[in-house]
């Protein structure tokens, strides 16, 4: 029984969450695909091996594999240590009318985090929005 309630405690839900910023695919693209734009914004430090990224907070670093790339476009990224079928992706979305240009961050978390989570993804996408003028 404590097993079970255990893993309905820790079952993740996804959310999603979008951001209208002022800058072209082009110039966002290399900030949430590379190892030295993400470290600029999303973490102290990103260090990059093949498809392994380890983000590094405060000293301690967490590998995410690179699931999806996308140019210009889109990036899912895996954490090793969370369950299958959980991720975390940034995609780049352009309208195609008034060429308006958002970031759609789409996550999983259990619960009762999501909102303290979606409040560190505001402020990490306020900081990229900040670095790049927008």
């Amino acid at each position: 029984m404590k097993e079970i309630k255990e893993l309905v405690m820790t079952k993740k839900k996804k959310y999603e969450i979008e951001f209208e910023i002022k800058s072209s695919p082009k110039i966002l693209f290399p900030y949430i695909a590379t190892a030295s734009g993400l470290s600029e914004w999303f973490s102290d430090d990103v260090r990059q091996s093949d498809h392994l990224f380890t983000f590094i907070w405060e000293g301690v670093g967490q590998k995410a594999k690179l699931v999806t790339k996308k140019e210009n476009s889109l990036i899912r990224f895996a954490w090793v240590d969370d369950p299958e079928n959980t991720w975390f992706e940034i995609e780049i979305v352009q309208d195609d009318i008034t060429s308006d240009v958002a970031i759609v961050v789409r996550d999983f978390s259990v619960e009762n985090e999501i909102e303290e989570n979606q409040l560190v993804w505001q402020g990490a996408i306020q900081k990229l929005m900040r670095i790049i003028g927008s």
